[in-house]
């Protein structure tokens, strides 16, 4: 008898992404000042490590993805920052942490606006960083970069090379796209630490370094690129494994596009919520007016408020 068969295992399902709306992320504030004044009470005038705090409240998901709105408050962060080129590259075509570590200028053509992902950094153990063949077959492949990053990686260019002269023979040639100062290639978990340090001083919701990934998805979906698009520019095996893993997320994707067409159409008249059958209400004085174009409310963007002059 194999009694193997006797176990049970629950069925392996991959995390479905939420999208860190408003309402979560207000639910996700309350809790988060109810746990900072708990401590701070406990603390009795010693510092507090906020920040502590915040990457260890559960989050309503495994994989949580950031509104378009919250990735440009986390970009314009990380834009102080020298390896800011390496965030807004993983946050635009979504390349892994270790691809990211990775890429050698060798494989970066910028002329022709690509990168060919040959190589990752992977965590042996914390000390032991081996450079290795990407994860699978479908993740070593060729991803266009459009023009904005370029012109990015072009300035991150620039910068490398102005630290190899002021390093001068101390230099490490790494050959790396993004490293440390003396040239040696980064640590992965040095630079997620620094995504969780940089997210944190935004103001944001916290997401995992590999979150921002699949926020790359949900952008290009949002942006209209088909599921197909999204699966060669992710680099995933099968289109089954990018579409169930996004499904989640298309319900917000819609209902943005939703908003937008609605925002593109110019209105003289008010809709209320207390016209008859819905019907918009007018005022009785107002006559027709023509208008040529309008602008757009301005969206909220669901972020944390950390409070000012907080420790970490």
């Amino acid at each position: 008898m194999n009694v193997a068969k006797l176990v049970k295992l629950d069925p392996g399902k991959r995390p479905r992404p939420l999208v860190w709306t408003a309402d979560r992320v207000r639910v996700w504030q309350e809790r988060y000042d109810r746990e900072v004044e708990v401590a701070r009470t406990a603390a009795a005038g010693r510092p507090v490590n906020v920040l502590r705090i915040w990457l260890g409240l559960p989050r309503p998901s495994k994989v949580m993805v950031w509104t378009p709105a919250q990735t440009g408050l986390f970009l314009d962060r990380a834009a102080l920052h020298r390896l800011y080129a390496l965030f807004h590259l993983v946050a635009f075509t979504g390349l892994r942490r270790g691809e990211a570590c990775g890429i050698e200028w060798a494989d970066m053509n910028l002329d022709a606006g690509e990168i060919a992902i040959r190589n990752q950094r992977v965590m042996v153990s914390y000390t032991d960083i081996e450079d290795s063949a990407p994860k699978t077959d479908a993740s070593d492949d060729t991803i266009p970069l459009d023009s904005t990053s370029v012109k990015v990686l072009k300035v991150w260019r620039a910068q490398q090379n102005e630290e190899r002269l002021a390093w001068g023979e101390a230099w490490v040639e790494s050959g790396k796209v993004f490293t440390r100062e003396d040239g040696e290639a980064l640590h992965p978990d040095h630079v997620y630490q620094l995504f969780e340090r940089l997210a944190f001083e935004a103001g944001l919701p916290p997401i995992r370094l590999h979150d921002l990934r699949h926020g790359a998805a949900t952008l290009m979906l949002a942006a209209g690129a088909e599921m197909k698009l999204v699966q060669a520019m992710l680099r995933h095996s099968s289109i089954t494994i990018t579409s169930d893993t996004y499904t989640s997320v298309l319900s917000e994707v819609a209902r943005q596009a939703a908003e937008a067409a609605v925002a593109l159409v110019p209105r003289a008249v008010a809709v209320s919520e207390s016209g008859s059958d819905g019907l918009p209400l007018a005022s009785q004085n107002d006559g027709p007016r023509v208008r040529g174009s309008s602008e757009a409310k301005k969206p909220q963007v669901a972020r944390m408020n950390h409070g000012a002059g907080e420790g970490t």
